[in-house]
C-alpha cells in the first residue's frame, strides 16, 4: 500500500532551510542550505522541494513555502516547475507572516525579527501591517546590520577626532590593522552585510563599558519599537490595550536591546511584557495549510492549485 504524505512545509532562510513532513510521524525535519535572496528563488525552492521529495519516499499533493526574499515569484512559478513531482497545490508566503504564525499563532498582536535585517508585521481583527524589511540600503533599522554599520562609522568619527573617541575604533582596527582602508576591503567583500552585521555583537559587549556602543544600542531598540508601534497603530490595535508582541531573532539576544526595547513599549504600556514565542518558522510554515481563508494574512498568501 502506498503511503500518502499530507504536505511538505518549509522555512526556507537565509542561513538554512528545514522541510518538515506533514502526516509522517516520528520523521524529523530536513535541514538544507539557505536561499539566495540575490538570486531567483523558484528554481531554489524547487530543489528544496524535490530533496523533500526524495527523502519523503511517498508522494506528497501540497507544498507550503515560507521563504526570505520573497518578491514577485509566486506559487505559480513554483508549480510549473514540479510538473511531474505529483504536487497539485503550493502556498508561498513571506518569512514574515510564517515567523509570525510560529510565533503567536493566528491571534492577534504583532511580531518583530531583527537578525541581519528587520522586519515587523501585526495582525488585527481584519487587517495585517508589514513595517520595514526594505533591507540594508533603505530600511532594517535596528538591526544587525544597522547595528554594525552605526558603530562603524562612529569608530571612524572617533577615528578622525570628529567625535568622542571610543572603543569601537580599536575593535574595528583589530579587524582591519590599515584602518583608513577598511572602507575599500568592505567595498570589495560580496559578503559585507554579513560581516557588518557580526560586528554588532562586538557593540554588544562594548556597551556596558562605552557609552557611544551603549547608546547605538539604545537608538536600535527605539527604532525597533517604533517600527512595533507604527504596526499596531495600522491595524488598530494602538489603544490601552495591552497588546502581545513577540520579539525574535538575534540582536533580541542583546540584554541591553532587549531591556530598553521593552523600556520603551511600556511607555505606551505600562504593564507591557514580551510574548514568548509558541514556535519558530517552521511551524509557521506548518500552519500555513490550515489558515482560513477569512483571516487577515489569507490574502497575502500565493496560491497555485491544479
Amino acid at each position: 500500500m502506498t503511503v500518502q504524505v499530507a504536505a511538505l512545509a518549509l522555512d526556507a532562510g537565509q542561513s538554512s532551510t528545514r522541510v518538515r513532513f506533514v502526516g509522517v510521524p516520528d520523521r524529523g525535519d530536513l535541514t538544507l542550505p539557505g536561499v539566495r535572496t540575490s538570486t531567483p528563488l523558484a528554481s531554489q525552492w524547487e530543489s528544496f522541494v524535490r530533496a523533500g521529495l526524495d527523502a519523503a519516499g511517498a508522494p506528497v499533493d501540497t507544498v507550503a513555502i515560507g521563504s526570505s526574499g520573497l518578491g514577485r515569484e509566486t506559487a505559480h512559478d513554483l508549480l510549473a516547475l514540479l510538473v511531474d513531482a505529483g504536487v497539485r497545490r503550493v502556498i508561498v508566503a513571506h518569512d514574515s507572516i510564517t515567523s509570525y504564525l510560529g510565533a503567536l499563532g493566528d491571534g492577534e498582536g504583532c511580531v518583530i525579527a531583527a537578525g541581519t535585517g528587520t522586519i515587523c508585521l501585526a495582525v488585527g481583527p481584519r487587517d495585517a501591517a508589514r513595517v520595514d524589511g526594505w533591507g540594508n540600503l533603505i530600511g532594517d533599522a535596528g538591526s544587525a546590520y544597522w547595528i554594525g554599520r552605526t558603530a562603524m562609522e562612529a569608530a571612524m568619527r572617533g577615528y578622525d577626532g570628529r567625535r568622542q573617541m571610543t572603543g569601537l575604533t580599536a575593535l574595528l582596527a583589530e579587524q582591519f590593522p590599515d584602518l583608513e582602508n577598511a572602507y575599500l576591503e568592505l567595498q570589495g567583500d560580496p559578503d559585507r552585510v554579513a560581516r557588518i552585521a557580526a560586528f554588532s555583537a562586538q557593540v554588544n559587549q562594548l556597551a556596558a563599558s562605552d557609552r557611544v556602543a551603549g547608546n547605538i544600542l539604545d537608538k536600535a531598540a527605539a527604532h525597533l519599537s517604533e517600527s512595533v508601534q507604527a504596526a499596531l497603530q495600522r491595524v488598530h490595535l494602538g489603544g490601552r490595550t495591552v497588546p502581545r508582541v513577540a520579539a525574535i531573532g538575534g540582536v533580541f539576544r542583546s540584554d541591553r536591546v532587549r531591556r530598553r526595547f521593552t523600556d520603551y513599549l511600556t511607555l505606551q504600556w505600562p504593564t507591557f511584557a514580551l510574548t514568548a514565542p509558541v514556535g519558530e518558522g517552521i511551524d509557521g510554515a506548518e500552519a500555513l495549510l490550515a489558515l482560513a481563508p477569512g483571516h487577515p494574512l489569507y490574502q497575502r498568501l500565493s496560491i497555485a492549485e491544479r
